[in-house]
């Protein structure tokens, strides 16, 4: 990004050059609650003046209440919390739980998945490059991922993804030496291009893992705490499941993260001697933060806000669809919402080239958005605003996007 950002307030970051720029990107996805929230820096504050890092086996008030809260927030069984730092720790986490859970070592995952840049969170990643850096840690199988909008399997005109998923575990038992652990997966794959997982999916999926003594870990970094509408996003399909992990939004944009599972998979793990610590693990400063992040939550009632800014954003973006002819797909749930450029809806073409055309011009206009700047995906544009957004901060975005694709041309 050709600048220098100073502050940012609310819905805005603001340049060296005073600039004001609107965030529909939320930081890195994570300031769900805009930038500088009176409650996050309250929390901030006191607590670094009290109590702001521990040794990691000392057990403090704000990690108990985060605890505590977030167990309350889950369906049963999840009730175990272990605190973290990043969404990658939390997915590694959870994976080396499975594996010692299972005996196993085998890690199903989908086609465009992104879980995070670790040992194992990176191995189960499919939507960014992998080559270059030399062998993954085996045992890691790939499904093809239910992308609606270019289905492989295909019945009546639509996306088969029943037959879709039957294939894909047919695979998966011919792939497998027997080993099967879990199967890692995002309600909606956000880096690989805002695919929706179909209703019925995620309860067909758990059937599978279940059928072959697999456990179902579900990485709710960039859906979890209230951004798709519901505080969780798998509570739309009535799954729960075995393992969840959350991040991004648990902080509010300080490293914070959390796996949070069953007692009877804490209780198995831990008589086998489960072990996970960073420097950071359990520390009360974020835990402070993560459980005011809750309290704003529920006293704002701000999934309700995200249902219903999220239905105004997605109107707006169909309605750019009616008059821009290079946007082929609007999709997304709640304030987690893409829209795709194609070259032509026919071939459906991704419009690579475009899509950071676009997302330059938006800039200089005056709008951060694209969550995921890579020049490999960058046809889908990908908007997570704040939940605390306005209804005129978010109709200024649309209409700055507007301005950007009538513009903008293609590259020649």
């Amino acid at each position: 990004m050709p600048a220098i950002v100073e502050r940012a307030a609310g819905s805005y970051v603001y340049d060296s050059d005073g600039r004001a720029i609107l965030d529909f990107t939320s930081g890195q996805m994570s300031a769900l609650l805009g930038h500088s929230h009176p409650a996050i820096v309250d929390a901030v504050r006191h607590s670094v003046s009290t109590l702001d890092h521990l040794f990691s086996w000392m057990l403090s008030r704000p990690v108990v209440d985060l605890a505590s809260a977030l167990a309350e927030s889950l369906p049963d069984p999840l009730s175990k919390v272990l605190l973290l730092s990043t969404g990658g720790e939390s997915n590694e986490a959870a994976v080396r739980l499975a594996k010692l859970y299972t005996g196993g070592h085998e890690v199903v995952a989908l086609s465009q998945s992104y879980h995070g840049v670790t040992h194992a969170s990176a191995a189960a990643s499919y939507s960014v490059p992998r080559r270059g850096y030399g062998p993954v840690i085996p045992g890691n199988l790939v499904i093809p991922a239910p992308d609606a909008y270019r289905p492989t399997v295909v019945k009546d005109g639509r996306l088969d993804w029943r037959t879709q998923l039957d294939q894909a575990f047919a695979m998966v038992d011919a792939q497998s030496v027997g080993s099967l652990a879990a199967c890692i997966v995002e309600p909606i794959l956000s880096t690989g291009g805002i695919i929706e997982l179909p209703s019925g999916y995620l309860a067909a999926l758990k059937a599978k893992c279940h059928e072959r003594g697999m456990l179902l870990i579900l990485d709710e970094a960039q859906t979890g705490l209230c951004r798709t509408g519901d505080w969780y996003a798998f509570q739309r399909d009535g799954v729960t499941p075995d393992i969840i992990t959350l991040s991004k939004t648990l902080g509010a944009g300080l490293p914070l993260s959390a796996v949070v599972t069953s007692a009877e998979i804490e209780e198995r793990c831990h008589e086998r001697g489960f072990f996970f610590a960073t420097t950071h693990t359990s520390d009360p400063l974020p835990a402070a933060v993560g459980l005011a992040v809750l309290e704003t939550l529920r006293r704002e009632a701000l999934d309700e806000a995200a249902r219903r800014l999220g239905d105004r954003l997605r109107a707006g973006l169909l309605d750019l669809r009616g008059r821009h002819e290079a946007i082929g797909d609007v999709r997304g749930r709640g304030l987690l919402q893409g829209i795709e450029l194609v070259t032509d809806r026919q071939s459906r073409t991704p419009a690579n080239a475009l899509g950071t055309a676009v997302t330059r011009a938006c800039l200089d206009l005056g709008l951060h958005l694209n969550i995921v700047q890579l020049s490999s995906v960058s046809s889908v544009l990908r908007l997570a605003p704040p939940l605390t957004m306005s209804d005129a901060e978010l109709d200024l975005g649309l209409s700055i996007l507007d301005e950007a694709l009538a513009k903008t041309r293609p590259p020649a």
